[in-house]
């Protein structure tokens, strides 16, 4: 319901207020709609429960637009004091000290990020309850301009080289250009060790396509070809989380696919928008995955045995 100014929408057993629904985060523009605070608290409602077990537990990095998309991004880490006494708060360390990042363990809490004008989420690749062991690894496939088809190619050949080491691997279109390869992993290994492995696997099949691919991190290094980044699996990095809405026109979503629609001929990374994603949603495209978590231990072995 609403009254003048706000409407309060009900999550569970709490009432959350939507303040200036009516208020445009993503404007219009070049046959694309334009998106209020109330379309995106709509949205959210109807992914949450798709939503909400990506997030659960997880410290989260928030992309704050109170102007809108056009206005000044704020990416908030910190929870502010002011945030209900029910949202979960995780604090972890970081140089120097500490940081209380937000958890989102529930719709009411999801509701209230949107309300804060939090159009983007963007999670750990692990758990409050043991923050230094990710049970996610993530491979970003960043093309150099906005030729999917050198993302799918990439895609194709990394699931591949994946299921020869034996490792269960999930896919994502970022939202932006590109798409995530996302491993289930069992919390058994740290860091430094995860993103070690994934640095051998992106020099392996580097290795293989030279022309085609690279991890050079210096754009200059890279020319035209596709970047295979490995960086956001390190501590406190992040990586967007699926079924959240970018900050782009159109309000593209970061959505889970099938390794079979990857041969979709109408796939790119900003197939699905708040307009469509929770159709795809409803399909479950990652059914099971949490349940598939691996050690990395066995796949290193492979992996060492193809590079010889």
């Amino acid at each position: 319901m609403s009254d003048g100014g706000s409407r309060t929408v009900r999550a569970g057993r709490r009432r959350v207020e939507i303040r200036r629904p009516d208020k445009v985060l993503i404007p219009g523009g070049d046959a694309a709609r334009e998106y209020t605070k109330g379309d995106l608290a709509d949205y959210h409602r109807a992914v949450a429960r798709h939503m909400l077990p990506q997030l659960r537990g997880r410290p989260l990095m928030l992309d704050r637009r109170p102007d809108g998309i056009d206005g000044p991004a704020f990416m908030q880490k910190n929870t502010p004091a002011g945030y209900p006494d029910w949202i979960t708060r995780v604090e972890v360390g970081k140089e120097g000290g500490t940081v209380t990042h937000t958890v989102c363990d529930d719709t009411a809490t999801l509701l209230y990020l949107v309300d804060q004008a939090s159009v983007t989420l963007h999670r750990w690749l692990s758990r409050a309850d043991d923050v230094d062991r990710p049970d996610r690894l993530v491979f970003d496939l960043d093309p150099s301009g906005d030729d999917f088809e050198t993302v799918r190619e990439a895609a194709r050949w990394l699931g591949e080289l994946l299921d020869e080491v034996a490792l269960p691997s999930a896919l994502m279109t970022t939202g932006s250009r590109g798409l995530h390869v996302v491993v289930p992993l069992d919390g058994g290994q740290d860091f430094d060790t995860v993103r070690e492995f994934a640095r051998e696997v992106a020099d392996t099949l580097a290795g293989a396509h030279p022309d085609r691919l690279t991890t050079a991190a210096r754009k200059k290094d890279r020319g035209d070809r596709l970047y295979l980044d490995v960086g956001r699996n390190a501590y406190a990095q992040t990586a967007v989380a699926p079924w959240t809405v970018r900050a782009l026109p159109g309000a593209p979503v970061a959505t889970p696919l099938t390794w079979e629609q990857l041969d979709d001929p109408e796939l790119h990374a900003r197939r699905w928008t708040v307009e469509n994603a929770v159709e795809q949603a409803a399909t479950n495209p990652w059914a099971g995955l949490s349940r598939k978590g691996r050690s990395l231990a066995p796949a290193r072995r492979r992996l060492a045995a193809q590079r010889g």
